[in-house]
């Protein structure tokens, strides 16, 4: 039955970012109820999968912390946006540390990429007036799916 809620909560989550990396391309913001279901559903997650109180889940709750603490300084430089900090630090609360490293790389890399083609494009049409507002959640988005994509699909096999 523990497989159930696992596929269950994972798909959940899947949808959740799907939704979310959409949002953000289209408004360049990301609801505040999206991050907050994302955090909510990780103590289910904890349970589904047998994480101790301690020390999984205050190593899961310590980490996230962190990376929330780390992210939040990019928002503070204007680096970055708060829903994009909150969607860091809710999906620190499911990825245990070396997921979570392997996130935040992808992350990186697509988020890179993601600008770089931002750039181009907005040279291109010579459209100068502003600053470019980088959608990064679709960056988290894609990198979270990549680096769930495992547990998503053995679930099946």
């Amino acid at each position: 039955m523990g497989d159930v809620y696992v596929t269950l909560l994972l798909v959940a989550l899947a949808l959740l970012l799907v939704s979310a990396g959409i949002q953000d391309a289209r408004t360049r913001e990301i609801a505040n109820w999206k991050n907050a279901a994302i955090a909510l559903l990780a103590p289910l997650w904890w349970w589904a999968n047998g994480l101790a109180l301690w020390p999984d889940v205050a190593m899961q709750a310590g980490v996230a912390a962190l990376v929330f603490a780390f992210f939040l300084g990019a928002f503070a430089l204007g680096q970055m946006g708060g829903g994009d900090v909150k969607m860091i630090g809710a999906l620190a609360l499911w990825l245990p540390v070396q997921p979570l490293v392997w996130m935040l790389v992808l992350m990186s890399l697509i988020g890179g990429g993601l600008t770089l083609l931002m750039v181009i494009e907005k040279r291109l049409r010579r459209d100068a007036e502003g600053p470019l507002e980088i959608p990064y959640g679709v960056a988290i988005a894609i990198a979270a799916l990549l680096v769930l994509r495992e547990p998503i699909f053995n679930q099946f096999g």
